[in-house]
């Protein structure tokens, strides 16, 4: 990284944008972009594949385009760089300053307000960066500072690790978990049909390859969400999000 860091500091995040994880921490990548482009911070993300089908470029480009990402995106197939860093799970993140020397990194999701401290202090001397703006505010309530969040239930993946299809359409699954949300990495196209705690919810189209958020909660909780599939949908994971505690926990 050091032609690149050499004009400026360069945050480099490894991720998968059907991951949810990686989805997670998208708002915050755009907005330090936003910020701090014209102070000289370049974003670039490398898109590390998690499932087969995130090696296709066509495929990531769409996705992409639907989570709004606006910067520089490399699709790193075999995840060569990925090994070259050493990266320890999806997302993870490196802050490279001016003149190639590593400054922060971060696996996994949180730190972000560590993490917009590092950018700031990379950008040049305190009495050079007159104007910058506050740190950004927490993106979700669970993200700031003394929250009690639970940890949610373990990611699922419907037959064994191998993608979950229909065999007509109708067919589909039950799955019971905690948490504060629900989501489904799926491929393909067509509509999920859902039941929450034994009521019809909204359903899911599913217009492309991505990460598509089922059911959110307020507070962490049980429950069972019933998931049929309509169309060509492919589903690889289903995960959860975390929630602040229920009140009395």
């Amino acid at each position: 990284m050091p032609v690149l860091a050499a004009r400026g500091p360069v945050l480099v995040q490894f991720f998968d944008f059907s991951q949810l994880n990686s989805v997670r921490t998208l708002p915050y990548l755009a907005e330090w972009d936003r910020r701090y482009r014209e102070r000289g911070l370049t974003v670039l993300g490398v898109q590390s594949p998690r499932f087969e089908f995130g090696a296709d470029p066509d495929l990531v480009a769409a996705g992409l385009e639907r989570l709004g990402v606006g910067y520089p995106v490399l699709v790193d197939r075999d995840r060569l760089l990925w090994e070259s860093y050493g990266c320890e799970g999806w997302p993870s993140l490196f802050l490279w300053g001016k003149g190639g020397i590593l400054r922060w990194f971060h696996f996994g999701e949180g730190e972000y307000r560590a993490t917009e401290e590092a950018i700031r202090e990379s950008l040049g001397p305190p009495g050079e960066l007159s104007g910058l703006p506050a740190p950004m505010d927490p993106v979700r309530p669970i993200d700031a500072e003394g929250v009690e969040v639970i940890a949610p239930g373990a990611e699922l993946f419907p037959a064994e690790g191998r993608p979950w299809s229909r065999s007509i359409d109708g067919a589909g699954f039950d799955v019971e978990y905690e948490g504060g949300g629900v989501h489904a990495t799926v491929e393909g196209t067509g509509l999920l049909k859902l039941a929450l705690d034994g009521e019809t919810i909204a359903p899911v189209p599913i217009d492309g390859a991505g990460l598509y958020t089922l059911a959110e909660h307020k507070r962490h909780g049980t429950h069972r969400i019933g998931i049929e599939l309509e169309g060509d949908p492919r589903i690889w994971s289903v995960s959860f999000s975390p929630a602040p505690a229920a009140s009395g926990h």
